[in-house]
């Protein structure tokens, strides 16, 4: 018996494979890129359904902290502990507050992508270990974008805080995150 493959070589076989791998290797890379792009630089997308400030959640509040180097900046974040919690997050919201966000736990390490489906303002997204060290950040997300976000590397938690608050702040990976889900509470 003949297997399916046998038209093709040996040799040519081996090209369809690299091509195939290198494709696996850069396509996430060249979707970390596009959030990184200014914004004037990327096509405005359109939301998936009407602004709707009604379709807004409000979730219950706790202060959080992020070392970043001798700096201490606090927050105050909205947290999404439950799955339907954590598949509204910020959608549906005009503004948010430079020292708010949300914080969206795992309660365990996992992989986690998100994206900006109904979602009207820029996020950065910190993504973080379960010992409260920032993993990656992803900055100025792009508003409405399907694209998924997110590293390789297991976290159990992400925050996102208006876009262009890394920047701002210097916040990197590396950096510290005080928060009782991570056994570190931040004092108010």
């Amino acid at each position: 018996m003949r297997s399916k493959l046998s038209f093709m070589s040996t040799a040519g076989l081996r090209r369809v494979l690299l091509v195939l791998g290198l494709m696996l290797v850069l396509a996430p890379a060249a979707c970390v890129s596009l959030h990184k792009a200014p914004p004037d630089t990327i096509q405005a997308l359109k939301p998936h359904e009407p602004f709707d400030p009604a379709k807004a959640q409000s979730l219950a509040t706790s202060p959080l902290a992020i070392q970043s180097g001798d700096q201490l900046h606090r927050f105050t974040v909205e947290l999404a502990n439950t799955e339907q919690q954590r598949d509204i997050g910020l959608m549906h919201r005009d503004t948010l507050a430079a020292d708010h966000g949300m914080l969206f736990d795992f309660s365990r390490e996992q992989r986690a992508q998100f994206w900006m489906r109904n979602t009207f303002i820029p996020l950065d997204m910190l993504f973080i270990r379960s010992t409260g060290e920032i993993a990656y950040i992803a900055q100025n997300t792009t508003p409405h974008s399907d694209a998924p976000v997110g590293p390789v590397q297991p976290v159990q938690a992400v925050l996102e805080l208006p876009g262009g608050t890394a920047e701002r702040l210097g916040l990197k990976a590396g950096d510290a995150v005080q928060h009782a889900i991570f056994g570190k509470p931040a004092n108010p």
